[in-house]
């Protein structure tokens, strides 16, 4: 059918009625009609009878299919005249097996067709739409897309900027730190300088007094003894005459053997001593202040809200009722636990301790640093840490980091870290509270003295393995109580 497009009309009059598409070794039947050398005779395929022309159905006696080559040279011509209307009218929207314009869009197969592709068997059950439409509906789509990426892009931007902040905040405090130890550090020096020439100049003169001392008391003594040594001498030669000779004169002779009192030497005075024992007191003095000096460091790295620099997050956790063994009572705001007077009949949950009286708190953390206060009074009977998810619950318990337990613990007149073996502290470290300080990333568990900021005991780091660590309280006695802070 004829056309107001004469490159339509072309295209149709190359087409194969059964396939829909440029012919391919067109041939003619006895009736005159052409096909595709493959279409017809997958269309006889099978058949003994006479075939028919699958366009008029007029019966053909003989299968004698004749070559149409010059339809053949129209079909190609067809293409290149196809191939240059679309490129003149859509540029390079053209397609490839048609050099047809691509003017649809198939949903299934998610790519844009050309007419002939649509009437196709490849795409004739699919859904096809106008290839505008369908562009403008992906735009939306799009569109929708681009503006969720931009807000989470905003969100990132965000957080860099808050990061970046951050950092610089701690960079800033830390130079503010850096900058403080140096200091102390210039000023212990000086003090220390000052403290070694005082002390050398006084024992320099020390030395002097006392070499001069020495010296007087040598010259004294030499005289002395060169003085006993003529006497000496003197005595033995009489002794050797005759005794009508010896005895001339020996009243005069004994005098002179009497004893005297020689000069005794001169020993260092007392002032001399007491100049000494100020030195050593004054060295004392200053190994004292070295002493406190030290003491000092920790809190001279802390942030002004009492915090290590790359603080811990503080948080609030409370105590886990289901895990407390059975002779703990827990506050109504289960922040504070102590040891009961009976033991309480509480349904024997898989999560309850039954053995050690220990009680886990609720919170849990697998990642980032933590920390919280426990109040331990006075109590002389209690234990404070964290403890795995997977703690064991029942039976004797291994109350160490391999029983999945972190902990520092006060017995009567003992103060010890968990470890294995436990290391003792000094009981002059037990505080009245206890930070706990958690490091998942690190599987590293401090203890700091929460009144002054000095530290108590730093486990060594562990494979925590991203399992939940929580909170862990243990009271052997009835007058000893713990509570949470805040």
């Amino acid at each position: 059918m004829a056309t107001d497009n004469p490159v339509e009309s072309l295209q149709e009059e190359a087409t194969c009625p059964v396939c829909l598409e440029y012919f391919t070794e067109p041939v003619t039947l006895e009736c005159g009609h052409n096909f595709c050398r493959a279409c017809i005779t997958q269309c006889w395929e099978g058949s003994d009878t006479a075939a028919s022309c699958p366009q008029c159905r007029e019966t053909v006696q003989q299968r004698n299919l004749r070559a149409n080559r010059q339809l053949a040279n129209v079909v190609e011509i067809a293409k290149l005249l196809s191939l240059q209307a679309a490129k003149g009218a859509r540029g390079d929207g053209v397609c490839e097996r048609h050099q047809e314009t691509l003017k649809l869009f198939c949903e299934e197969d998610q790519t844009p067709i050309c007419v002939v592709c649509d009437r196709s068997r490849a795409h004739r059950a699919h859904t096809v739409v106008p290839i505008e439409e369908a562009a403008q509906e992906y735009k939306e789509k799009i569109q929708a897309h681009l503006r969720t990426l931009r807000e989470e892009r905003e969100k990132l931007l965000g957080f860099k900027e808050a990061v970046e902040k951050r950092s610089q905040e701690h960079l800033k405090e830390a130079e503010t730190k850096r900058q403080k130890i140096v200091s102390e550090f210039q000023r212990l020096r000086q003090f220390l300088e000052e403290q070694e020439r005082l002390l050398l100049a006084q024992l320099d003169k020390l030395d002097e007094e006392i070499v001069k001392i020495q010296n007087e008391n040598v010259s004294k003594l030499s005289e002395q003894i060169s003085h006993l040594s003529e006497r000496i001498s003197d005595m033995e030669g009489k002794c050797q005459k005759p005794a009508s000779e010896f005895l001339q004169d020996v009243r005069s002779t004994l005098s002179r053997c009497e004893k005297r009192k020689f000069q005794q030497a001169v020993e260092i005075s007392p002032e001399l001593e007491v100049r000494l024992s100020g030195l050593s007191q004054k060295t004392i003095a200053v190994m004292e202040t070295l002493r406190k000096f030290k003491d000092t460091l920790p809190s001279a790295l802390e942030t002004p809200r009492g915090e290590p620099l790359g603080a811990h997050r503080q948080v609030n956790v409370t105590l886990d009722p289901d895990t407390a063994h059975a002779i703990l009572i827990l506050s109504e705001d289960w922040k504070s636990v102590r040891w009961g007077d009976m033991r309480q009949r509480l349904q024997d949950n898989p999560e309850r301790f039954d053995s050690d009286p220990c009680v886990l708190g609720c919170e849990g953390f697998t990642s980032g640093r933590h920390c919280w206060e426990v109040e331990v009074g006075g109590g002389r009977f209690w234990a404070v840490g964290v403890a795995r998810e997977s703690v064991r619950r029942k039976g004797e318990m291994n109350c160490n980091p391999n029983g999945g337990i972190w902990a520092v613990r006060r017995w009567w007149g003992q103060f010890r870290a968990l470890t294995s073996p436990v290391t003792p502290l000094p009981l002059s470290w037990v505080p009245s509270r206890i930070r706990v300080c958690l490091d998942c990333d690190q599987g590293q568990v401090t203890f700091i003295n929460a009144g002054d900021g000095a530290p108590i005991f730093t486990f060594p780091p562990a494979a925590f393995s991203r399992e939940r660590i929580r909170p862990w309280l243990q009271v052997w006695d009835p007058d000893t109580w713990l509570r949470l802070y805040p």
